[in-house]
């Protein structure tokens, strides 16, 4: 793919995204921002939201994870269902009951002042650690496509990378997103799905005959049930039901999206539909994963050190030229489509619980607040992936959820203490205890692997926040009422 169809397809989706951000941007105001006004389609958030839960991650590592894991991590996306219904039924009323727009503000309400600081904060790291990995991923995709045939080094790809991001996003924010998400997700799963019948006409197969051929192959083992086993089926289920809870319902980031939504019913269908969609489209993209090793095993290609590789390698250099620019443009969708709205959440995190913005305020000084802080976190993410790329020798799909193992722990167990406790944390040791909790649990994982040979994957996450439950537990009162005469 020459670098000159490259820097077209890229002008050409950006201008389409810049399109997009003024025609949602002619009216907005500071609420616009953070909520969009509270005037955004269910249906619309819904179907936006499976390119944000996706992102570059599942795009490019989860067809290539597929030679080491199988289809286990379908078990995952099974589990997410439960965590989805409880957000539905549990979180999604509290946040609309409370009128939120910073999730974290609820602890502020249950515990108090430092529980809502450290909710945010442990926010604030975990979707900046996040956001960074897959940027990371997409980054070094187009400094393969495009970059390199100029000499530019990565730190430039990084930050031309969230330069453009911001430039859509910082005016209207969260009202943009949800429209730009719609396009990002058509062109994620459009890439996909035409990468699909692709590499079955060159395979020679019709429908039937690639839907037989991805159930007989060996890598579309779905369930596995030796309990020493790393995918353990129980194990991958509730880890998948815990980490929908905590990465979507515990996040700003995704629970920002479903708050723009006028009623808490209509926030309830944009949530059921949106998980009951996962289910096929994870399917998908497992399958892919087997099609892309059988294409290249057909013509003796050889498999990349890092199996990240394989989908950009295969798309860009042997599928033809129609499937690089399919794969570049959902790349870069998949890119776009988590990071404008971490960037987002992140300046709402902030903006709100430790600023004290007033969304409601639409003054020069409100206005210029955002737009530094939105710069802030430009920023801070251009760091962190940097030194990422200096550090990365893994799968980036593993290290994001290992990573959201611990600086979501404490999440879990700071709001399943705040909803279900009947007593009263000491709101001024939340913070000591939120970074304790994941130390805790980090020595109990490795006493049991030690004595039992069991091996944590995933659910390392509900370890982690049953420790930090119990330690809110332990430090913590029974309410008093207060008689007056």
């Amino acid at each position: 793919m020459s670098a000159a169809l490259v820097f077209g397809v890229i002008s050409s989706y950006f201008a389409l995204l810049l399109l997009v951000s003024y025609l949602t941007a002619r009216k907005a105001n500071t609420a616009s921002f953070f909520n969009a006004n509270k005037k955004s389609p269910w249906y619309l958030v819904a179907y936006g939201m499976i390119g944000a839960s996706l992102s570059g991650v599942t795009f490019i590592s989860v067809p290539g994870w597929v030679k080491d894991s199988y289809f286990s991590y379908y078990q995952m996306v099974i589990g997410y269902i439960v965590g989805y219904l409880a957000i539905i039924l549990i979180l999604l009323p509290i946040y609309y009951k409370q009128n939120l727009v910073s999730i974290y503000k609820f602890l502020e309400i249950r515990i108090g002042r430092n529980a809502y600081k450290t909710g945010s904060a442990f926010f604030l790291l975990s979707r900046i650690i996040g956001a960074a990995f897959r940027l990371y991923l997409v980054a070094g995709v187009l400094q393969i496509a495009f970059f390199n045939h100029f000499n530019i080094p990565f730190w430039i790809t990084v930050i031309t990378t969230i330069v453009l991001i911001w430039l859509y996003t910082h005016k209207a924010g969260i009202k943009t997103i949800v429209w730009t998400d719609t396009l990002q997700t058509t062109a994620m799963l459009g890439a996909v799905i035409a990468t699909i019948f692709i590499i079955a006409r060159h395979l020679g197969f019709d429908i039937q005959e690639l839907v037989i051929a991805i159930k007989k192959h060996p890598y579309s083992k779905m369930f596995f049930f030796d309990w020493h086993s790393p995918y353990y089926f129980w194990k991958q289920f509730w880890a998948g039901a815990f980490m929908a809870f905590v990465m979507t319902g515990l996040d700003q980031d995704m629970m920002q999206k479903n708050l723009t939504v006028k009623t808490l019913r209509e926030s309830q269908k944009n949530m059921f539909w949106f998980s009951l969609s996962l289910l096929p489209v994870n399917l998908i993209f497992l399958s892919l994963g087997i099609l892309l090793y059988m294409y290249a095993a057909k013509l003796g290609i050889p498999i990349p050190e890092k199996t990240d590789d394989l989908y950009p390698m295969l798309a860009i250099n042997y599928l033809g030229g129609v499937t690089g620019i399919l794969f570049l443009v959902g790349v870069i969708a998949a890119a776009f489509s988590s990071a404008d709205s971490a960037l987002t959440a992140l300046t709402t995190a902030f903006s709100i619980d430790f600023l004290g913005i007033d969304i409601n305020k639409n003054d020069k000084k409100t206005k210029k607040i955002k737009t530094l802080v939105h710069i802030g976190v430009s920023l801070c993410l251009i760091v962190v992936i940097l030194v990422f790329n200096a550090l990365n020798d893994k799968s980036v799909i593993s290290q994001l959820f290992k990573v959201a193992g611990y600086t979501y722990g404490p999440l879990l167990g700071l709001f399943t203490f705040a909803i279900i406790s009947k007593r009263k944390a000491i709101d001024k040791l939340v913070p000591f205890l939120a970074i304790s909790a994941p130390i805790i649990a980090y020595i109990i994982k490795l006493t049991i692997e030690k004595h039992t040979g069991y091996k944590f994957g995933f659910e390392f996450l509900i370890l982690n926040g049953f420790v930090m439950f119990i330690l809110l537990l332990i430090f913590s009162k029974p309410y008093t009422i207060v008689h007056r005469k």
